[in-house]
């Protein structure tokens, strides 16, 4: 037997609880993807979208739901080795990817040298959004996880004075018609490393050529919140869970104020009102 109906079957079978499961309740819970759907599905080289595309695979394979899937790279400027691990890896896991390349780094590293990865991920979104267009898509998906997710929620708390999240789907302000799903939302970083590791797969980290060269990706303030949530996490082992219900359970009777579509309201709006009823 081939080696990539092995590691299907560990995601379906070994790892049905951690990742199966969940990815499963996220496309059904947020109605991720539905009959006659062209969904282009993003890889970037890492564990998380090699493993979003498996999990794909294996829904198209074995759903009722109809729909199309098209795996895409995007090459923003990968070095031959990152490029060649990235085909060889598709190889492997047998995923019929489509390259196409851009610019993308060679501009964030002439251009920016305060905010990098804020312009590298607004140049990324764009390329991706015109090559759905071009494939006559109607999602996009990413392989962002249940920790991306917490991370990106106290990075709004402590960064930006903002209580916000990374939202399963979304959909485009400036590609009408293009809406942005993601589908492993519930699945914990931790299984996705466990899957890697017990199918001995070896991916992509961090791949930027500016991030190497200045050292970034050790002094990141995303990474200050995973270890501070990792230290949380050793004196209540429900603290990620917790933080991600409590996005789920606002009560705005005890809250300041808040936004929806730019307007803003405050809890002194109706306080008096409230009073005589």
């Amino acid at each position: 037997m081939e080696r990539y109906r092995d590691i299907e079957r560990s995601i379906i079978k070994t790892y049905r609880k951690e990742i199966w499961s969940k990815f499963i309740k996220a496309v059904k819970d947020y109605h991720l993807i539905n009959e006659n759907d062209k969904i282009m599905v993003c890889i970037s080289g890492g564990k998380d979208s090699f493993l979003l595309a498996k999990c794909i695979q294996e829904l198209k394979r074995h759903s009722q739901i109809n729909f199309e899937a098209y795996y895409v790279v995007m090459n923003p400027g990968y070095t031959s080795a990152n490029y060649d691990l990235i085909v060889a890896n598709a190889q492997l896991l047998n995923i019929p990817i489509e390259i196409f390349s851009s610019d993308i780094f060679e501009v964030v590293n002439t251009i920016s040298s305060s905010a990098p990865c804020y312009l590298c991920a607004r140049m990324r979104r764009g390329h991706l959004y015109n090559k759905a267009q071009e494939l006559g898509c109607n999602k996009i998906a990413l392989g962002h996880h249940f920790d991306d997710v917490i991370e990106t929620t106290l990075l709004s708390m402590l960064y930006d004075a903002e209580i916000k999240t990374m939202m399963p789907k979304l959909h485009s302000d400036n590609f009408p018609g293009l809406e942005l799903i993601r589908p492993l939302y519930l699945v914990k970083e931790s299984a996705i490393i466990a899957w890697k590791n017990y199918n001995q797969l070896t991916f992509l980290n961090c791949a930027c050529l500016f991030t190497a060269k200045n050292s970034l990706e050790n002094t990141s303030k995303r990474k200050e919140v995973k270890e501070l949530i990792a230290k949380l996490r050793q004196q209540n082992k429900e603290v990620d869970h917790n933080i991600f219900k409590a996005l789920d359970n606002i009560n705005l009777n005890c809250t300041l104020g808040y936004k929806k579509d730019g307007q803003y309201t405050s809890f002194l709006d109706d306080y008096d009102e409230k009073s005589n009823r």
